[in-house]
């Protein structure tokens, strides 16, 4: 338990000052009885002392604000790997039904990773983060669905995309850091300059496995090997979801590392108690004194 504002506190101070040096004027009237008169009133006036403290203590206590914060942990505690897939929406990937196979290709990854954190990426003419880095794989898969050829535009900008998707992992914890990029392989964009592109992707320690869709006259495979070689990842040629074993198999060769799960506090606040009493202490002597007690 501790206190927001514990400067409240010195409210209490103030008063039992003001108590001592603050002398109240009292009005003189005629008793003939005046032993009784000092006993009954010294009683009352200890009484309604007492009240008025607790009154002034509650109420500071209420405006210090007592809370209690307790640090909790998700249980997504697993091991495995932080992973962004680059999805090609150009064009060109209309050709030979490429876009549907590319979506194939990640749905079936998507659900090979199963303790992976997982984030999507949409590029075409631009580059845009579509999922950030979850354990939701549905809301991935749901997502693939629904996505279509031309939604970031006609164009390729690999580079984009592959700048876009390494800084995902900025504020990444773990080591095994992975970007699948497939597409068609001709970049006909350069929003971003490659050598920009690649050195971000190894700022991160990001293994950038790059995929060819459709046939190879039809891919500058040049560039995807280059991206591939200098992050330390590996290039593959894909016509099919089940020619993409390879990239399974060479991503499970990776460590595993543990990712951190995520944690947050839980902020409890205890004022309105406290608050209450001083209401209703403060409420009962306004009674009081408008009965004449």
């Amino acid at each position: 338990m501790s206190f927001e504002y514990p400067f409240a506190f010195l409210i209490i101070l103030l008063y039992l000052i003001c108590l001592k040096f603050c002398k109240q004027k009292k009005q003189s009237i005629y008793f003939s009885n005046i032993k009784m008169l000092k006993k009954s009133s010294s009683v009352k006036n200890i009484f309604l002392e007492i009240l008025k403290f607790l009154a002034i203590f509650a109420l500071s206590v209420a405006l210090a604000s007592p809370v209690k914060k307790d640090e909790l942990q998700s249980s997504n505690n697993k091991e495995g790997y932080e992973i962004v897939l680059a999805l090609d929406s150009s064009g060109s990937m209309l050709v030979d039904d490429r876009f549907e196979k590319t979506k194939a290709i990640l749905s079936e990854f998507i659900d090979k990773r199963k303790d992976d954190k997982i984030a999507l990426t949409i590029y075409a003419s631009f580059s845009y983060v579509a999922i950030p880095l979850t354990y939701d794989k549905a809301s991935i898969k749901g997502l693939l669905d629904l996505i279509g050829v031309g939604v970031a535009g006609q164009q390729t900008a690999i580079y984009e995309a592959l700048f876009m998707s390494a800084n995902l992992f900025k504020d990444s914890k773990t080591k095994d850091r992975v970007i699948i990029l497939p597409t068609d392989g001709v970049n006909n964009i350069n929003t971003i300059p490659p050598e920009i592109a690649i050195k971000t992707a190894q700022k991160y320690n990001a293994k950038v496995y790059t995929i060819g869709i459709g046939n190879r006259r039809q891919l500058d495979e040049a560039s995807l090997v280059q991206i591939a070689k200098e992050t330390g990842g590996r290039y593959f040629q894909v016509n099919d979801a089940k020619d993409l074993s390879g990239v399974y198999e060479a991503i499970d060769q990776l460590e595993k590392s543990k990712i951190e799960s995520e944690r947050y506090v839980k902020t409890s606040y205890y004022y309105q108690l406290p608050a209450l009493i001083g209401v209703g202490i403060l409420a009962f002597l306004f009674i009081l004194r408008r009965v004449n007690v």
